[in-house]
């Protein structure tokens, strides 16, 4: 008996799209960034217009513009020409979550400096304020440390799915 290929359920996609996008907006990401890296995602295409990005969210291509800026910025999303338009094209960058995670590990040292400022702000990590904000210097000194290690645990598992993953 020959299976069917799995059909892609556009309803539930664009649930998927909204539900990501509102989690990323609780966290300080803004919506319709999130709303734009969830389509491009989502996409089976490699890389989607504005105009595209704008139909398929039902909004303006005004409206993708900012969010566009903002993912180009973070170096999650890249822009390609449409060769002979001016037009163009944008599509996710290759581990872009890997790569956003190493270009804010700076970040974490200085939010750990901040946070060991204002222990000795408080009069020291023995009071009251001052042991809260050794907890968070404590934390993100910990997580930076840890980081490369974690990041580099990654690209092996990443590797060994690759060898793992069937070649069509």
């Amino acid at each position: 008996m020959a299976h069917s290929p799995p059909q892609r359920d556009e309803q539930a996609m664009r649930s998927f799209v909204e539900h990501m996008a509102r989690l990323l907006a609780d966290w300080g990401f803004p919506r319709m960034a999130g709303r734009v890296v969830f389509t491009l995602m989502a996409a089976d295409e490699r890389a989607l217009t504005a105009a595209e990005l704008a139909d398929r969210l039902g909004v303006s291509a005004a409206g993708i513009s900012s969010a566009i800026r903002y993912l180009v910025h973070l170096n999650m999303v890249a822009r390609e020409p449409v060769p002979g338009s001016r037009r163009d094209r944008y599509r996710m960058v290759d581990d872009s979550w890997y790569e956003v995670t190493v270009a804010k590990m700076s970040l974490l040292k200085t939010l750990s400096d901040a946070a060991d400022q204002g222990v000795a702000a408080a009069g020291g990590q023995d009071t009251p304020a001052g042991a809260k904000l050794a907890g968070m210097r404590d934390f993100y000194a910990w997580v930076q440390d840890n980081m490369p290690a974690l990041l580099d645990q990654w690209a092996e598992h990443k590797a060994r799915l690759r060898k793992a993953a069937p070649t069509s």
